[in-house]
């Protein structure tokens, strides 16, 4: 039988749904009954989806084979977002697993309920549903502590937008490049998480001094990366080095964007941004913009 997760009612009227490492925050807008709806409809799906993740796991962990060996529906759409990207470099379907679970979970919502406006957000990696003039506004951090720049974008229904990603070497998972933040936006979750990895990655410096890496194994025994060196640190950097090492993570966002797997990407290093795709970004106080997407 399936363990229990954590289900949470928030004082917000936001549901909050944890199971091990998944820690979902869950939005919705619309008539009351709806709104409890989809809230049941969140629960009962999330129940026993960690289970099922983990019956596949080794498999999860391996690189993406061109004929996909997996079974459940969560860990076929991981390998689904991840399959564009894996003739050309190692990646596994761990890569895109935050934005599969957020978009399965919306999913249930979505199949119970009608809404105006609903989101999950994975620790960041947030699947979005958005009716009529419903609008959305993630902010953006240039570095994980008080001190960093916020920014924002808003999204609207009909910018076609219902998937958000952000990865860098700042957060959960262990990234190869150097980006403090790489902000990915697509048609879906899954494939929005996959890119923002491949995206960050690509944000890097090969062989600076200023920038240390481990093997990821030293730091996690049991990581997909193996020996592979993920980044640790970054010291100092020119203004010359920043430019480099975003413009390379530029081109590998723009190609992104001509074939068709994002719809935009916001790349943050050391205070410099660079915007792919025509999205407006707002510079905003701390003040006026929560911590977490709104």
């Amino acid at each position: 039988m399936s363990r229990q997760p954590q289900i949470a009612s928030l004082s917000d009227r936001r549901l909050h749904l944890q199971d091990g490492p998944i820690d979902l925050i869950i939005g919705a807008d619309g008539p009351e009954p709806e709104i409890r709806a989809a809230y049941r409809a969140a629960a009962e799906r999330f129940t026993g989806l960690l289970d099922e993740l983990c019956s596949e796991l080794p498999e999860l962990r391996k690189a993406a084979d061109p004929g996909c060996p997996l079974h459940g529906v969560v860990a076929r759409r991981m390998h689904a977002a991840v399959a564009p990207f894996a003739a050309g470099m190692f990646i596994t379907p761990m890569a895109a697993v935050a934005g599969s679970v957020a978009e399965e979970v919306l999913g249930a919502m979505l199949s119970a309920a009608k809404l105006t406006r609903a989101y999950v957000n994975n620790g960041g990696d947030i699947a979005l549903h958005l009716r009529a003039a419903a609008t959305f506004s993630v902010g953006l951090m240039d570095r994980p502590d008080s001190a960093g720049t916020m920014r924002r974008m808003t999204l609207r229904a009909d910018d076609g937008i219902s998937g958000v990603a952000t990865s860098g070497r700042h957060g959960r998972s262990f990234s190869l490049g150097i980006a403090d933040a790489v902000t990915v936006l697509a048609r879906t979750a899954a494939p929005a998480d996959a890119a923002a990895t491949v995206i960050g990655n690509a944000v890097d410096l090969p062989g600076h001094p200023a920038v240390v890496r481990r093997p990821a194994c030293e730091l996690q025994p049991d990581s997909d990366l193996g020996h592979r060196l993920v980044t640790c640190e970054v010291g100092e950097l020119s203004d010359g080095d920043v430019a480099r090492a975003l413009a390379a993570g530029e081109r590998c966002a723009q190609a992104l964007l001509s074939d068709g797997l994002i719809e935009g990407a916001v790349l943050q290093l050391r205070g410099t941004i660079r915007v792919v795709g025509a999205r407006p970004v707002d510079v905003v106080r701390p003040s006026r913009l929560r911590a977490a997407a709104a």
